[in-house]
């Protein structure tokens, strides 16, 4: 800040405006969550492929959820293989590419996940400022490209915005 004014800018949505900072760290709690249910979840063995192309490998047998979300949503087409998301409060990773409609995640670690469990694309597990950073971007552009398709609701009062 400047003398008498103070631009708060991306501290009014919980993230940092530094650089190597988090929001947590400075104090702050995320104004938006986004989450997504899970659709489903599957056994992949070791060399198996998953999303277009199936240009994803599989390292080792290993438990992968379907999320429905993706670029479509806001999510980053370019978030890369290892971005965090969040599950019962944990962080996992995606996997491959982000389709338009679905991302892929690694469920290693996780009890019997269940399909309609929500899945944390940001917020208070993972602050939007990883997601940005790992998809070498801003948590700004991520807020704000969020899709209009995408369900709001305000999480105090339980407002939910028509469906478009």
């Amino acid at each position: 800040s400047h003398a008498d004014w103070v631009r708060p800018g991306i501290m009014l949505y919980g993230a940092s405006p530094l650089a190597g900072k988090l929001g947590p760290e400075l104090g702050l709690r995320p104004a938006m969550r986004l989450q997504a249910p899970l659709l489903a979840v599957r056994e992949l063995r070791k060399g198996e492929g998953i999303g277009y192309g199936r240009a994803w490998q599989a390292p080792r047998d290993m438990t992968v959820g379907i999320v429905a979300a993706g670029y479509g949503d806001g999510y980053p087409r370019h978030a890369p293989s290892g971005t965090p998301l969040g599950l019962r409060g944990r962080e996992v990773a995606l996997i491959g590419r982000v389709s338009m409609d679905m991302l892929a995640i690694d469920l290693s670690g996780i009890e019997r996940p269940r399909p309609g469990e929500p899945v944390e694309l940001w917020g208070e597990t993972v602050p939007v400022d990883r997601v940005a950073a790992a998809s070498g971007t801003i948590g700004y552009e991520l807020l704000c490209a969020v899709a209009g398709r995408t369900r709001h609701r305000e999480a105090t009062t339980g407002f939910s915005a028509p469906d478009t």
